[in-house]
């Protein structure tokens, strides 16, 4: 099976390198805001005829403007400019695709300095012990202290910087053999606030509660930084030690999510989670930051690919499924159960179970076939008890533990 596979690394450039590496961050942004300027102005002059254009065109009439007007762009390399164009040309696809489907994808945004600088980079890529070659950046040093663990074809090399690092995440094309489907049988996941992920088999993995920990210090670094001065070199010191922390709190979220997604495709043959509408959930005021903090969208995300990679099945049971108010034993279904109720009290067969586990032991008995694709996007419920319990609530919100 040929599959597209990313591998993030951690540079370590010097300074003369670290020059270079925001020059092409710059010239990308650049690049990006040049187009998406040029495209608004094109639509306005010509609303009654044809208003759109290309990223071939565009790149095109920018190397033409390159000799005169911008020529300090020859000190980049080309690919940086052009794959910022087609990742416009994709977010005004993506604008459009939304509107036919009703979907809320914002419009294409002009890109700040400082904030997501970043940039790809095609043709010759290579990998040399602790050392990347670039174009036009030639080898710079890796922090990793073995040796690249990818062998395949390199197809691109986006190159981010988050706080004061620089990381390089490669795309390679590689070859795997389909897997087997691991030995572990089905289980349930549950996520929640409290505990982060219950599963069916009783493993519960708390939840580290990142931002809620350094909310302390994050309001103190937020406010020292508003006390700065505009322009002043205090001020860029202040910034520094806010990226800081955000980049440790992401880290520390994004480790706990690899790590349960990846015992979970390793050891189950079949995952069963719910179609949680966190856009929905974070409009609760009260949880919304709590929310936020645990990384749903992240957690199915990542469970989506690394069950292809391991050849274990993920279903997605229906977002209206009354998984935390069904009674794992017999059936009932308490509507009154609210987020209070951590103990789940069965009211016809006096079942005394955690509302997360028995929310859990729900989704994997329940008797599921997918429709659409492998990874459950639409998913019909083929137990007649089951369906006339979903009948039940689909007026009722989702509940979340």
């Amino acid at each position: 099976m040929l599959i597209a596979r990313a591998f993030k690394y951690e540079l370590d450039p010097n300074n003369q390198q670290r020059t270079r590496l925001f020059q092409h961050a710059g010239c990308a942004r650049f690049a990006y805001n040049w187009g998406l300027q040029q495209r608004i102005a094109l639509y306005r002059q010509n609303q009654d005829k044809k208003r759109f254009t290309s990223a071939i065109t565009q790149h095109r009439e920018l190397n033409r403007l390159k000799r005169t007007v911008f020529p300090w762009m020859y000190e980049t390399s080309k690919c940086a400019p052009q794959e910022a164009l087609r990742d416009l040309e994709r977010a005004f696809k993506n604008f459009y695709r939304g509107l036919k489907s009703k979907k809320r994808v914002g419009f294409p945004r002009f890109k700040k300095r400082g904030v997501h600088d970043s940039f790809r980079l095609t043709g010759t890529i290579r990998s040399i012990g602790r050392m990347i070659q670039l174009p036009r950046l030639g080898r710079i040093r890796l922090k990793e202290k073995r040796e690249s663990y990818f062998k395949g074809r390199i197809l691109s090399a986006t190159v981010t910087r988050r706080a004061d690092r620089w990381y390089v995440s490669v795309t390679v094309e590689m070859e795997i053999v389909i897997p087997e489907p691991p030995g572990g049988g089905p289980v349930g996941v549950d996520l929640g606030v409290k505990t982060l992920a219950t599963l069916s088999d009783g493993t519960t993995y708390s939840n580290p509660r990142v931002l809620e920990k350094r909310l302390r210090k994050l309001k103190r670094l937020s406010k020292s930084l508003s006390r700065k001065k505009r322009g002043s070199k205090n001020r860029e010191r202040a910034i520094l030690r806010l990226a800081r922390l955000h980049l440790r709190v992401s880290n520390i979220r994004q480790d706990t999510l690899h790590k349960i997604t990846t015992y979970l495709a390793k050891n189950h043959s079949q995952i069963v989670i719910e179609d949680l509408c966190v856009s929905g959930l974070l409009k609760n005021r009260r949880l919304s930051r709590v929310i936020a903090d645990v990384g749903f969208y992240e957690f199915r995300r990542q469970l989506e690919y690394k069950c292809e990679w391991y050849g274990s099945e993920l279903v997605v049971a229906p977002r209206f499924y009354p998984s935390s108010k069904r009674c794992s034993v017999c059936g009932n279904i308490k509507s009154d159960l609210s987020l209070s109720d951590r103990v789940y009290v069965c009211d016809e067969c006096g079942l005394e179970m955690d509302r997360d586990l028995n929310a859990a032991c729900n989704l994997v008995a329940a008797s599921w076939t997918e429709t659409e694709n492998a990874c459950g996007e639409d998913v019909r419920l083929v137990a007649d008890s089951v369906e006339s319990a979903e009948q039940t609530s689909m007026n009722q919100e989702p509940n979340i533990s």
